[in-house]
């Protein structure tokens, strides 16, 4: 009743326009978190079909599961404990993240019980403070890092770091920034570290900050379809609609109560559609009746509180039946609300919203441009999907 529709040829359309955003500089599709609630394997074949050139997850597990897939391209993972055994990545050809002399020290560990040479990208925090060696640290890690390659034991593959807030190119802590990755940098050809690879740049500054591209760049929410700069619109085509189908629907009159407390009722007599989506599938608690769902083709609002499996939804006079879908968030083509309206609503990021669809959602994925490729549906599925017209 619920699902999420993919649109590969929309993600082949967004990792088109970043590549050549990127201008010469490689493409890194990340694909962390399933592919934003897309679908990570799926996305990352036609992201690698499209421009890209490497994968980059957060976990050993997002990696492994790309290559259980078969996928054979370069993938970047950079985020786990330092306890943690890496002999599978080191087997499976995956290039590991180190911040500190602890990480190099299992990464070389895992080289030595595999007896294959561990790739790792050394990475610098340059204003973040989350991962990354600080400025302090930075020599102790190079000197560490080199030690094991001479060994080795190690590749240094790559010299990198994250960006605090592309968004705004005026912002003065994003020079601050691009002077310390600069520092980082020197001070790696001072150590010893020749031609690794450099890579700093996110969405927003694929978009807008040529001088962070560097040797890679590393989109995310750009992916998927969704404007990373506030108030700037580059082309990016959303790839996910998030659709669902009435099951009930009931007439009312005013002073009715709707859903639990009752903290709404109605104002006058209407009609109540009943939607087999709540917080479990992604619908956010918090809307606080600011949400509007479309249901054939007209915008009507969510009513009461969403339950987890389930939301109420005022459709007034329309002539809404058992059976109509319910889109939820979508391209906006059609006057669906979009993924970033929904962020708005409950005051977060259109990250959040994708990821939060729950995996009880199944994922149809389809391509018109491909249709013969194995992780597509037929092209006709979108007509399958057509909006109802009241009569």
């Amino acid at each position: 009743m619920t699902r999420a529709l993919i649109d590969l040829d929309a993600i082949a359309h967004n990792t088109r326009l970043l590549a050549r955003a990127a201008n010469g500089s490689g493409v890194m599709a990340v694909v962390k978190a399933d592919g934003f609630g897309h679908g990570a394997v799926p996305v990352a074949r036609t992201a690698l079909a499209s421009g890209a050139s490497w994968l980059g997850v957060t976990s050993l597990r997002e990696a492994l599961e790309l290559r259980s897939a078969g996928i054979t391209a370069p993938i970047l993972m950079w985020l786990y404990a330092p306890f943690e055994e890496l002999d599978d990545a080191v087997l499976g050809g995956i290039d590991v993240s180190a911040s500190s002399t602890t990480a190099l020290e299992t990464l070389a560990g895992a080289a030595q019980r595999t007896g294959r040479t561990a790739a790792v990208h050394l990475k610098a925090d340059t204003g973040l403070s989350r991962g990354g060696a600080t400025a302090a640290e930075w020599p102790d890690l190079l000197a560490a890092a080199v030690k094991l390659r001479d060994a080795g034991l190690l590749e240094i593959r790559a010299v990198w770091s994250h960006l605090a807030h592309a968004e705004d190119p005026s912002d003065p802590g994003l020079g601050r920034q691009l002077e310390a990755f600069g520092l980082a940098r020197a001070a790696a050809r001072e150590a010893g570290v020749e031609s690794p690879l450099i890579h700093l740049a996110n969405s927003a500054a694929v978009l807008q900050l040529p001088e962070t591209h560097f040797d890679l760049v590393r989109p995310g929410i750009a992916l998927y379809g969704a404007e990373p700069v506030p108030g700037r619109v580059f082309g990016l085509r959303p790839a996910m609609t998030l659709e669902s189908t009435v099951i009930l629907t009931k007439r009312v009159g005013p002073g009715t109560g709707v859903s639990y407390g009752p903290d709404f009722y109605t104002d006058r007599e209407t009609t109540l559609a009943l939607v087999p989506a709540g917080y479990a599938d992604g619908v956010p608690r918090g809307i606080g009746g600011r949400a509007s769902v479309s249901i054939g083709g007209v915008r009507c609002p969510i009513v009461g509180r969403v339950a987890m499996d389930q939301v109420v939804v005022d459709v007034g006079d329309s002539p809404v039946v058992p059976g109509d879908r319910v889109v939820i968030f979508g391209s906006g083509a059609g006057g669906e609300p979009t993924v970033g309206e929904w962020a708005e609503w409950v005051d977060t990021n259109a990250h959040e919203i994708l990821t939060g669809i729950g995996t009880r959602v199944p994922r149809v994925h389809y391509s018109v441009e491909s249709p013969n490729e194995t992780s597509t549906r037929s092209p006709s599925l979108p007509v399958e999907c057509a909006e109802i017209t009241p009569s």
